[in-house]
């Protein structure tokens, strides 16, 4: 099975930026689409980004187009979130999943990450 670590989640201010980082366990990582997710206090978990297994596809929420990028080094297994220009409604749980399928339901994913916090000041 795959495990899934984030890490690079923190305090930032508005108009910052941040990288998330999700490391994967195992030799299989290029075999998986993977996604970004994100859940406010309150609030259902929701699309951010994904990417197919080679990093040739991208899809971004149309929220977030210009300001998050999503990208993957199969060499590493590891896959990005680049978030620039973070605003406090930004602020929520970042989590990383691997997943058959480049979609943005969370049941096209088999495996997920732990989550890593992400808050951003006013």
């Amino acid at each position: 099975q795959v495990q899934l670590v984030e890490s690079g989640g923190g305090l930032v201010q508005s108009a910052g930026s941040l990288r998330l980082s999700c490391a994967a366990s195992g030799r299989t990582f290029s075999t998986y689409s993977m996604g970004w997710f994100r859940q406010a206090p309150g609030k259902e978990r929701a699309f951010v980004a994904t990417i197919n297994q080679s990093g040739c596809y991208t899809h971004h929420a149309d929220s977030l187009l210009g300001r998050f990028t999503i990208s993957r080094d199969n060499a590493k297994n590891t896959v990005y979130l680049q978030m620039n220009s973070l605003k406090p409604e930004d602020t929520a749980v970042y989590y990383c999943a691997a997943g058959r399928l480049a979609a943005m339901r969370t049941n096209n994913y088999y495996y997920w990450g732990q989550g890593t916090q992400v808050t951003v000041s006013a």
